[in-house]
């Protein structure tokens, strides 16, 4: 009995001191998900931003962020790594599976990861939120005056750059190629980052190109300052119309001037360009420090599109996309929002 009794003793003692490491663990379960994170994953401060293909905006864009948010925020550990990527629809897959922590991206393809459409389709997108509507993209179609070619239509049959993989260029020239009538097929297509889409039309190797990109675009002057025939193609009359009407996009005018060498207008579309964030791996406060110092800061950039960075279009094209907890704080703190 001695010997039964002294077993129930310490069978007793080893379950009070299960019970009482699973309180604890609870406790600290309770204290990983502060900072608006569901505790699935922990928030870190090395951070990795997703751009762009060299030769278009948000690669260089993504530098300068990089290194504006560096260089102003005073948290232990802090870093963030700008890095090349297929755009849009890359940065919000990686955002989503915690490759990256943030990204630049277009409001059109983030508008399709939320209604699970397009590359998106039946995929979850709910770990990405934005933090800034950053500026105006327009729709470049361009090709050069020795092609011949003298509107959309004339693309039938020809070598066309349709934007990198990844990225919201391929499904706007898809769109708009077929507003014109223009079917996969049609065309010979070319997945060309902007860089590399500039080089192989300077060099003849392809005939037009699109592009989707903050104007004016570096990329854009270079191929003029080669060839000296840079040739714009307007989206007009009906197929703008169609192209507006089965998407986000919004009709858009480049004016004249906004390149040097540009005398006409030119008839297209446009977009915005987002900063987004992992909403589970960026903490509240983080984000807060970031889109602070993003909308207080933007003039400290030297690229051109840094001085659309403001708090009048803060949310332009974004409105009704969810908000990062940190951007949404800093908002109702300057009166963005209610």
């Amino acid at each position: 009995m001695k010997k039964k009794s002294l077993l129930l003793f310490i069978f007793a003692i080893l379950v009070a001191m299960v019970l009482s490491a699973c309180n604890s663990g609870g406790t600290n379960g309770d204290e990983s998900s502060d900072g608006g994170n569901d505790g699935s994953e922990e928030s870190v401060t090395s951070l990795t931003m997703g751009t762009g293909s060299v030769g278009g905006v948000y690669y260089p864009l993504g530098g300068e962020m990089a290194n504006l948010l560096k260089d102003n925020i005073d948290v232990e550990g802090f870093d963030v790594s700008s890095v090349e990527s297929g755009a849009s629809v890359e940065n919000i897959a990686k955002i989503q599976s915690g490759d990256f922590q943030l990204g630049i991206a277009q409001n059109t393809t983030m508008i399709s990861a939320v209604e699970q459409t397009g590359e998106f389709e039946g995929k979850t997108i709910d770990k990405v939120g934005v933090i800034a509507s950053l500026y105006p993209e327009a729709l470049q179609v361009v090709t050069l005056e020795s092609t011949g070619i003298e509107s959309i239509e004339d693309l039938k049959g020809k070598k066309v750059a349709i934007g990198p993989p990844g990225g919201a260029t391929r499904q706007a020239a898809e769109l708009v190629l077929s507003a014109y009538g223009i079917e996969e097929g049609d065309y010979e297509a070319f997945a060309e980052g902007f860089g590399d889409a500039k080089s192989k039309l300077q060099n003849g190797t392809i005939d037009a190109s699109f592009a989707v990109v903050g104007v004016p675009s570096s990329t854009t002057d270079e191929l003029q300052a080669a060839t000296k025939e840079v040739k714009f193609l307007n989206i007009e009359g009906d197929a703008l119309q169609q192209v507006v009407d089965q998407s986000q996009y919004e009709a858009y005018t480049v004016e004249p001037g906004t390149y040097e060498w540009q005398d006409e207008p030119v008839q297209t579309v446009t977009a915005m360009a987002l900063l987004l964030g992992s909403t589970e791996q960026v903490s509240e406060d983080l984000a807060y420090q970031m889109t602070k110092t993003l909308f207080e800061k933007a003039g400290d950039m030297t690229i051109a599109q840094a001085k659309l960075i403001t708090e009048d279009s803060a949310l332009t094209g974004a409105s009704d996309l969810p908000l990062h907890p940190g951007a949404e704080k800093y908002f109702k703190e300057i009166g963005v929002i209610e």
